[in-house]
Formats: structure tokens, C-alpha cells, sequence
């Protein structure tokens, strides 16, 4: 068993956390940051985690490429988020490059490398605290609780987003259209693709703009992804798609 890391919140956290401002006046403000704080700080985030599960094989981190593939389904994907990345960021990627192993697929972010990994090779446990990777099947730790995901339930969890929309990422989803109510709908009407276009449909919006939407929920899986070609394999669902339960 290998615990994947969604390393990208780790090594943000404690990176962040080691910021110094330093306003020297005259509109002079100078950053710093202190690397052994922060590398420390990320090898004790990891050690909590390790302590969790005891026994494991591997710990494997995962990082989000600079380049985004969403990007091109949605130029606006994440825009608001244009903060720089803090002080010794890719510094300390590159130091745990050297005492673990370190996965950043070119185009990917952190949650598709791991949704591509953890189907490829099933047996593994997930770690994350981001709600998008209740869309992969097997077993996922947030911090919380670990608990083991069906496939079924990965594919319901997929819609739901592409309805709710996640203002996090910069999608909107149908509007007034939240988790809860995203629910309801599929349980009243089917978890179908034709629910999701409808429901759309129903606030006057068209069918690309579903597709849309449900592409950029979609975290990827090995299905979703041409190991060939090294890039995603955009997700286009049959008029009839339907979850199976």
C-alpha cells in the first residue's frame, strides 16, 4: 500500500507560514523566508501523516504543473487566484525530490496525477482534504476519516460538481445551484446526463455550457488520460450516460 500526498497543500501551508515581511519604508517591502523553517515544517505535516497508517510501502507526493489544461476548456479556470506561489516554494519541491518520490505531470494538476495513479495502480490510499477527489474510486484519507469510495459513488460525486459548480476553481455551475440542492435534483430525476443538461437547460442555458462544466469538475482518471500522447483525454459522455449503481 503507497499513501499518494496532495503535496500541494502541504508545501503551501508551511511555506506561506514561513513568510517575513519586512517594510522598509519609502514603498520598499521586502519578502523573506526562512527554508529550514519551512522544509521542516513540511517533514513534520508528513510525519502526522505516516504515524496515521503505521505501515506502508511508499510515500508518494504530488505537485500541480505551472501549465493547466483546463485552461484551454475555460481560460478563466482558477483566474482569481493570481497570488505568486510563497517564498522557497519550488525550492522545497526540489529538496523532497531527494528523499521521496515526486510526481508532476506536464499539464495536470496535483488531484488529476493522483486520480490517474490511484486507478491505475487500485490498492492505494489517497490523501487529500480537497472534496474534488471523492470523484476516484478507492480509498481516501482527508484528514479526517479514511473511507473507500465505488466507483458509482465517484461518478454521482462528478455530477453533483458539474451542477454546483465550485467558485473555488472559478466555474459557476446552474446558478442558485448549490451541493444540496445539486443532490436533490439527481435524486429526483435520475443520475443521468440528460438531468444535468436539463436542469441547464431549465436557467436558459445550453448543453455546451454543461459539457463545460462537467469537464472542468472532472478529475481524471487512467480512462481519462493517453499515456501515448502524455495528455488528458477530454470527458464526453453518450446521450444516455447514466450512473450505474
Amino acid at each position: 500500500m503507497k499513501l499518494l500526498i496532495d503535496a500541494d497543500f502541504t508545501v503551501y501551508k508551511c511555506c506561506a507560514a514561513s513568510e517575513t515581511e519586512m517594510d522598509f519604508g519609502d514603498d520598499v517591502i521586502v519578502v523573506t523566508s526562512n527554508f529550514s523553517e519551512a522544509y521542516a515544517c513540511v517533514k513534520r505535516e508528513l510525519a502526522k501523516i505516516e504515524k496515521v497508517f503505521g505501515s506502508f510501502d511508499e510515500l508518494i507526493l504530488f505537485f500541480s504543473s505551472p501549465n493547466n489544461f483546463r485552461k484551454k476548456i475555460y481560460p478563466d479556470y482558477k483566474g482569481h487566484r493570481n497570488r505568486k506561489k510563497p517564498c522557497g516554494y519550488k525550492r522545497v519541491i526540489e529538496k523532497l525530490k531527494t528523499e521521496y518520490r515526486v510526481i508532476i505531470k506536464d499539464g495536470l494538476e496535483a488531484d488529476d496525477s493522483m486520480g490517474v495513479y490511484a486507478t491505475k495502480y487500485p490498492g492505494n490510499i489517497i490523501v487529500s482534504p480537497d472534496k474534488d477527489m471523492k470523484q476516484i474510486p478507492g480509498q481516501l484519507y482527508n484528514f479526517e476519516d479514511v473511507f473507500t469510495i465505488t466507483k458509482s459513488e465517484g461518478e454521482k460525486w462528478h455530477l453533483t460538481q458539474s451542477a454546483a459548480g465550485d467558485n473555488t476553481d472559478g466555474y459557476a455551475g446552474i446558478p442558485g445551484v448549490g451541493i444540496k440542492k445539486a443532490t436533490q435534483l439527481f435524486e429526483a430525476n435520475g443520475w443521468s446526463w440528460k438531468t444535468l443538461v436539463d436542469a441547464f437547460a431549465d436557467k436558459d442555458l445550453g448543453e455546451d455550457i454543461a459539457l463545460q462544466n462537467a469537464r472542468l469538475a472532472k478529475i481524471l482518471t487512467a480512462e481519462d488520460y493517453d499515456f501515448d500522447k502524455q495528455e488528458p483525454i477530454l470527458w464526453d459522455p453518450c446521450p444516455n450516460y447514466q450512473v450505474n449503481n
